[in-house]
């Protein structure tokens, strides 16, 4: 199996490529566990998958620039509408070896400032997803 070591990963949120100002990517999914053990289970936990849910977690160096970050995700914030994304391990060709993973996200925080003293204006995010989350290879 080959190794991956992430250096040109691809963001995507509401249509706008933040690549080149997003340092972190971490996209997660998760499935509920409901409980349905009865005296049947023999005193074992028995559980099935109920509602599925994702975040998408960003790190971008932040730049108040004309359509960069700033500029970019603060009108998305005020949307307060779901906003399409799309990540990448890397950004080239969508591929089996490079699968994309698409879906709405609620931009439901904006950090515009934030760090100390001598610190790297970053932003550090986490939006939940809204609706699905789809991975496809094409």
């Amino acid at each position: 199996m080959a190794k991956m070591v992430l250096t040109a990963s691809y963001v995507s949120i509401g249509g706008n490529d933040l690549s080149n100002r997003c340092s972190k990517i971490e996209l997660a999914a998760e499935v509920e566990d409901k409980d349905v053990t009865t005296f049947a289970s023999q005193g074992w936990k028995e559980v099935v998958g109920g509602l599925a849910s994702g975040t998408l977690g960003l790190t971008f160096k932040q730049d108040y620039a004309a359509s960069n970050v700033d500029a970019t995700m603060w009108p998305l914030f005020l949307t307060r509408t779901p906003q399409t994304f799309e990540v990448r391990a890397d950004n080239g060709a969508v591929g089996t070896s490079n699968p994309k993973y698409t879906g709405n996200v609620l931009i439901k925080e904006w950090k515009p400032i934030t760090g100390s003293v001598g610190d790297v204006a970053e932003v550090e995010v986490s939006f939940p997803t809204s609706g699905a989350v789809s991975r496809a290879t094409t």
